[in-house]
């Protein structure tokens, strides 16, 4: 599954890693806030390396519907219920400055990008409340949203928003636009180096697999936090979602805005030009990391809904993303707890990291710089709701829960059959199949894809969750906090640091036995 944006037959050129190297900053993460933050610090001389472990928007960047929008769904009518007036309307001006500094630079470097209205709307009568509830929210935050029958889409509906004039964007171009400037500007990006762990206070010692450097500062921009301490991968839900681009018949066009559903499940439009092809790109059917029955379902509910809506439409490209919803539902960045004012991060976009992503960014530089922004200030000094409180306390009994109970159910939820009754296979799996059993004590991860089987550690390296079969992907997918590794093994995305080992080997048999970063700092 490649995206339509990754699918471009281009290598990345790693700059050259030098280990004991000192730096001002290291950036642990080359999508949009690691290269824009990097890219901010470059600009006011600071010497910067950015750290990618495998190559420039190879996790959520490279695979988002690229929409630079301030009307997101129903997110600004879910945070009025939490949060009062001040801190959605910080949340708005955020987005607000992160939308226009990325428009800006991209007119600055002829990077083209389409000017498109956003909608959001209600394919049921029930969905018009949220619409009734998110345009409050949307008009008493600054944001001149209207509400309106006629769409453009192919279908009806029982009402929409409009936020007029926002835009949409091919997302690898910006990142290439991005890694050139940062270099120009004396940066060094390199990629296949993954960071581990940071210690020590001033400077700091930043360990990858590949050796140790020096920095004064370190931001980690690697989508859900990497090292442990403030415990955020507790504070954020981790969710994927589906998309697709799909070529239409002669005599249909896409729909001239870009779209998504208040209902569930998601339903979000837009279009792309390439190659002459007006493509259509949709998107959704999300649910939670390593939660679902079948995967590959989910993307066939979304390819179902495309057909039944555009008649004959191919699809070109499919592929998923990786999303984090805080628990309280506002983003998080600036200063890591327990990093003594060195390490900086951001996390928690929800599915809207083209605008929050470069707010988190300009926030993290703006800290590091000695700058100040209003609305980072307000957002910084939120106070957690009964309600978000309740979401975090929720989230972690699951987490809690199967954490207890994943060793004797080999899978996250209950789903599949206890330990007991699953010994290992007596037939060759089928190309694409994967499944854990329990060989004595230790619960083993087998899969077979392009004809050969991988026998690895069932057991996360994070936390110690039982891992699940990903049958879209082929991967394993942990449901404790969403993260990821390929069928051999290899670490795709989430909290954890390290490969999963083979099944057998010394040490593996113990939650977290691998670890992730510690809280050396």
């Amino acid at each position: 599954m490649t995206s339509l944006w990754l699918d471009r037959g281009q290598t990345f050129s790693s700059d050259t890693f030098k280990t004991g190297t000192s730096y001002d900053t290291v950036v642990a993460g080359a999508g949009l806030t690691g290269l824009v933050a990097a890219l901010l610090l470059a600009r006011s001389g600071q010497r910067v390396l950015v750290l990618e472990a495998r190559y420039p928007g190879a996790v959520t960047t490279g695979n988002t519907t690229a929409k630079v929008t301030l009307l997101q769904g129903t997110v600004l009518s879910a945070l009025a219920k939490q949060y009062p007036k001040k801190q959605v309307h910080a949340y708005v001006e955020a987005n607000r400055e992160g939308q226009a500094w990325l428009l800006r630079y991209l007119d600055e470097h002829g990077v083209p990008y389409q000017r498109r209205d956003a909608y959001t709307y209600a394919a049921s009568a029930q969905g018009t409340a949220a619409l009734r509830d998110e345009q409050a929210a949307a008009s008493a935050a600054g944001l001149d949203v209207e509400y309106l029958r006629e769409t453009g889409l192919p279908f009806p509906v029982h009402g929409a928003l409009r936020l007029a004039d926002q835009a949409q964007i091919n997302p690898m171009d910006v990142l290439d636009t991005l890694v050139a400037d940062v270099r120009e500007r004396g940066g060094t990006i390199v990629s296949g180096v993954r960071l581990r762990d940071v210690t020590g206070s001033h400077p700091l010692t930043v360990q990858t697999d590949q050796g140790d450097v020096t920095a004064n500062q370190v931001v980690l921009a690697t989508g859900t936090p990497v090292l442990d301490r403030g415990l955020y991968f507790a504070k954020l839900k981790p969710n994927r979602s589906y998309a697709a681009a799909m070529e239409l018949p002669e005599g249909q066009t896409p729909p001239p805005g870009m779209y998504i559903s208040v209902e569930q499940p998601t339903h979000s439009l837009r279009d792309y030009e390439r190659d002459g092809r007006r493509l259509l790109l949709v998107g959704g059917h999300g649910h939670p990391v390593g939660r679902a029955t079948s995967e590959k379902a989910h993307l066939t509910g979304l390819l179902d809904w495309a057909a039944e809506h555009y008649p004959g439409a191919v699809p070109t490209h499919t592929w998923s993303a990786q999303d984090y919803q805080a628990t309280n539902l506002m983003p998080f960045f600036g200063k890591l707890p327990r990093g003594r004012g060195h390490v900086y991060f951001g996390t928690g976009y929800n599915k809207w990291g083209m605008t929050n992503g470069v707010a988190a960014a300009l926030g993290i530089a703006s800290d590091i710089l000695g700058g100040q922004l209003p609305w980072a200030d307000t957002i910084h000094h939120r106070v957690t709701s009964p309600a978000s409180a309740f979401s975090a306390v929720a989230l972690n009994a699951g987490v809690a829960a199967k954490l207890a109970t994943g060793w004797g159910h080999l899978a996250a939820d209950g789903r599949t059959k206890a330990a007991g009754t699953a010994p290992a296979p007596t037939r060759p799996l089928a190309d694409g199949e994967g499944l854990v059993y329990r060989d004595g004590v230790h619960p083993v991860a087998v899969s077979t894809v392009g004809g050969t089987t991988c026998r690895l550690s069932a057991v996360c390296t994070h936390l110690g969750g039982i891992l699940h079969w990903n049958d879209s992907e082929k991967s394993w997918d942990c449901p404790l906090h969403g993260s990821r590794f390929s069928n051999e093994g290899k670490l795709l995305e989430g909290p954890a640091t390290k490969d999963l080992p083979p099944a057998g080997a010394a040490g593996t048999t113990g939650a977290g036995a691998a670890g992730a970063g510690s809280d050396a700092v």
